[in-house]
């Protein structure tokens, strides 16, 4: 099987784009071919590189929501078209509804299926020109069956939506050897609890939240730091200013440390004692939980969108409601001193992950979905 592979920006921006490689790869190692369109130069690119029979830079095949289908922009798409007329394809594969208008036009050009995974939760208003495009997709896979719900909220047929969870690699997230040495390694003191979060810094994510909820911390005595390891959205670095300030009118700014965007972001799963995914919005997945928990770090996180789908079972307890810093207080302080009160948490987090997401079983959902829209 042939897959055409729109991916504008092959990046570590976010856990869209590693999942995106993941499933990829992965196809590629079960003897499919893997032709890759982009639009940007990300650090993910290389990675293509090494396995795709194709990597294509194409003119942007974005189109925004405030562009209107001028002569120009048609003009574009078409020129775009004609650029990769001679690759081959069985399947045209997408991971964001964002591109679905020239993906839906390249589908057609190649009379061959389109296949889009729903990585975001729907659109407030869904333009005309995304409708459009979506109507051409054969089938969508949802990261959660909260994102499900939410895309049939909006008109979008129950039957042509399937859920795959997303899943990770077990060997490459792991439990630290030595949580002490890796600890001493980044300078921090034995007796200090780590509190984490990894992920995009975008005002969605509840971050608000979380650094009042950890001034509550630090009140009720428990000795700890907050290590948050991204970057903002868009490379904007007003938001993190902002949050900074909030840190500092707290008093809690020397002990927060921004650690900036972590291409490898597993030793401060590893150091750490809780990972916090405090959202707000509706989050299709959290992909930084089932990491988290594969190096046998549990993890807390609002109750909304796909994150109480992977807290399940015992690990109920690690959720809150979304927006509440107290009640985000209040599950930390709980599960924070684990280590003590329940060593063997580890083991059962990472077999957890390992059973329920690892990324075979996600690769497995994909390739028969595929396979089956390419035998119609």
């Amino acid at each position: 099987m042939h897959v055409l592979v729109l991916e504008e920006n092959p990046s570590t921006v976010g856990g869209k784009e590693r999942s995106t490689l993941d499933i990829c790869y992965s196809l590629y190692q079960r003897g499919h071919h893997i032709h890759l369109l982009y639009a940007k130069e990300g650090d993910l690119l290389p990675d293509y590189q090494k396995f795709c029979d194709q990597v294509i830079q194409i003119n942007t095949f974005k189109i925004s929501h405030d562009q209107s289908l001028t002569t120009h922009v048609l003009f574009r798409l078409g020129s775009n078209l004609v650029k990769i007329y001679n690759i081959r394809g069985d399947i045209v594969y997408i991971n964001q509804y964002h591109d679905s208008l020239f993906a839906s036009a390249l589908a057609l050009f190649k009379n061959i299926p389109l296949l889009c995974h729903l990585r975001h939760p729907p659109p407030q208003t869904m333009y005309k020109k995304w409708r459009f495009g979506l109507k051409s997709v054969k089938q969508f896979i949802a990261i959660s069956h909260q994102t499900k719900q939410d895309w049939v909220n909006q008109g979008f047929p129950e039957n042509k939506i399937t859920v795959v969870y997303n899943g990770i690699k077990p060997t490459l997230f792991t439990l630290a050897e030595n949580s002490s040495l890796v600890k001493n390694q980044w300078g921090i003191d034995q007796g200090t609890k780590v509190i984490a979060y990894v992920g995009r810094l975008d005002k969605s994510k509840g971050l608000e939240t979380l650094i009042r909820g950890f001034k509550s911390v630090l009140k009720a005595g428990i000795n700890a730091i907050l290590l948050i390891a991204g970057k903002p959205y868009l490379e904007n670095l007003n938001y993190q200013n902002y949050l900074e300030k909030i840190a500092d009118e707290l008093g809690v700014k020397t002990a927060i440390k921004f650690t900036g965007h972590l291409e490898n972001p597993i030793w401060v799963y590893q150091i750490s004692d809780v990972t916090v995914l405090p959202s707000l919005d509706s989050e299709p997945f959290g992909r930084s939980i089932i990491e988290s928990m594969a190096c046998g770090t549990p993890v807390i996180g609002s109750c909304t969108g796909g994150i109480p789908e992977i807290l399940t079972g015992e690990f109920k307890v690690g959720l809150f409601e979304a927006g509440n810093e107290q009640d985000l207080s209040t599950v930390l302080t709980k599960v924070i001193k684990w280590r003590e009160t329940d060593p063997t948490l580890s083991h059962r987090c990472r077999n957890h992950i390992v059973e329920h997401f690892n990324l075979d079983r996600t690769v497995n959902g994909v390739e028969q979905i595929m396979l089956n829209l390419v035998k119609k």
